[in-house]
């Protein structure tokens, strides 16, 4: 964690949760002019301003860069893969606290909303909805010390509050067929996971064509299912290595590779590292 006068920031230490994960947040008086980017990010991050202004410059759905004058009590979204700058201005700039985050249902429920890359800035149209979204980014932001499902909790509450902040009051009646296809999909791969599947059996599972299936499973959670799968099994791995002194041919025959030379080159493509040096930089030796 890094605490200046002016500055709050934090890492999320655990990456183990799948429907919803904290990764950074902090908060931050910005000095005049300050900037930041430009950059493009992997998960969602949200800045909520408090006080003072400054200028988002993000590029749309189009990627042509477009520039947002944000004010005291509104925020913006920076969604994966957007390429953006923002900056404070130079007579007021501003103070805000952010948070970055993400998960199996987070694209569905900020779809909701109607945040997106050509509509990314947040007005809440309820000011004690706001105003509880803002007290749970400071609690998380304040309780870096926390434990980890205790700070996941705080997530879920602003989520909650984010999306019930800025979303008309009506009940969505639509997709109710597709989510329930969904949700088999979910838990067929959480109980086989382990075993030989392929997504014709994920599919077939549900009732439906491998097309169809993997255009509904990429629309709603941004991944493919093959990409869901294999991440699936990865974060199923670091847990395994991290709780257990189960050897790395062990793990990754228990998460669907019996072949080792395979779930380290899935186990690489995904963090970067092989299993084995995973296990190292996180202090755990094998047996």
């Amino acid at each position: 964690m890094i605490t200046m006068n002016n500055l709050i920031f934090s890492i999320f230490p655990s990456e183990i949760f799948v429907d919803l994960c904290l990764y950074q947040y902090g908060w931050e008086k910005c000095k005049p002019s300050h900037s930041f980017g430009p950059v493009s990010r992997e998960h969602y991050l949200f800045h909520y301003v408090i006080s003072g202004t400054g200028t988002l410059m993000a590029n749309d759905s189009h990627g042509i860069t477009q520039n947002y004058e944000i004010k005291p009590q509104q925020g913006f979204m920076i969604f994966p893969g957007q390429f953006n700058m923002y900056a404070a201005s130079s007579d007021s700039p501003w103070e805000y606290i952010w948070i970055e985050f993400d998960g199996l249902r987070v694209k569905e429920a900020i779809e909701a909303t109607g945040l997106c890359f050509d509509r990314p800035i947040y007005h809440s149209r309820s000011n004690e909805l706001q105003q509880c979204m803002l007290d749970e980014m400071n609690y998380i932001v304040h309780h870096k010390d926390a434990p980890s499902f205790h700070l996941i909790g705080h997530l879920y509450l602003f989520l909650d509050y984010l999306t019930r902040s800025i979303t008309p009051v009506q009940t969505q009646s639509h997709g109710k067929l597709r989510d329930f296809y969904l949700k088999e999909a979910i838990s067929f791969i959480e109980c086989n996971f382990q075993n030989n599947i392929s997504i014709e059996d994920i599919a077939q599972n549900c009732g439906l064509n491998r097309s169809y299936f993997g255009k509904i499973f990429k629309d709603t959670f941004g991944k493919s299912p093959q990409e869901f799968l294999i991440n699936y099994r990865m974060i199923k791995a670091t847990e395994l290595l991290r709780l257990t002194k189960l050897s790395v041919q062990e793990i990754g025959n228990s998460v669907g590779y019996p072949n080792p030379l395979h779930f380290s080159r899935a186990f690489k493509n995904v963090y970067g590292i092989s299993p084995r040096t995973w296990r190292i930089q996180k202090g755990i030796m094998e047996q």
